[in-house]
């Protein structure tokens, strides 16, 4: 019996070390775990941050873009209003000089013309 007690202590004694060790490799792996953890919340945040950055870049290019647009539209329309200020203008001018120069003419050409609006108006 002596030999086996002993033989009971070695397998306790053994049993002991091999769950210290295991308990020692488990402790390891969640250590692993953690670091793994914390290197992947470290990727997905620096990710994160830069596509926040591209897309703040984006916004302010297509902001600027459509800024740039609005403003060359806005000049185009600018041009295009002088541009028709300056036509009706000279329109103005060039009928003033034909009434001044031949009234009588004008005068009955603003008859036929009524006469002809009046007409297509009643139809």
């Amino acid at each position: 019996m002596a030999s086996s007690d002993g033989e009971d202590a070695m397998k306790n004694l053994a049993d002991k070390e091999t769950y210290d060790r295991l308990q020692k490799d488990v402790d390891a792996v969640k250590n692993d775990i953690s670091a793994l953890t914390d290197q992947i919340t470290e990727a997905l945040n620096t990710f994160t941050g830069v596509a926040q950055k591209q897309a703040r870049r984006g916004y302010k290019q297509a902001r600027a873009n459509v800024d740039s647009t609005v403003a060359d539209l806005s000049k185009r329309g600018s041009a295009a209003f002088d541009a028709a200020q300056d036509a009706a203008a000279t329109l103005e001018d060039t009928l003033e000089d034909a009434v001044q120069q031949r009234p009588l003419a004008a005068v009955g050409l603003a008859l036929g013309l009524g006469f002809l609006i009046g007409v297509t108006w009643r139809r």
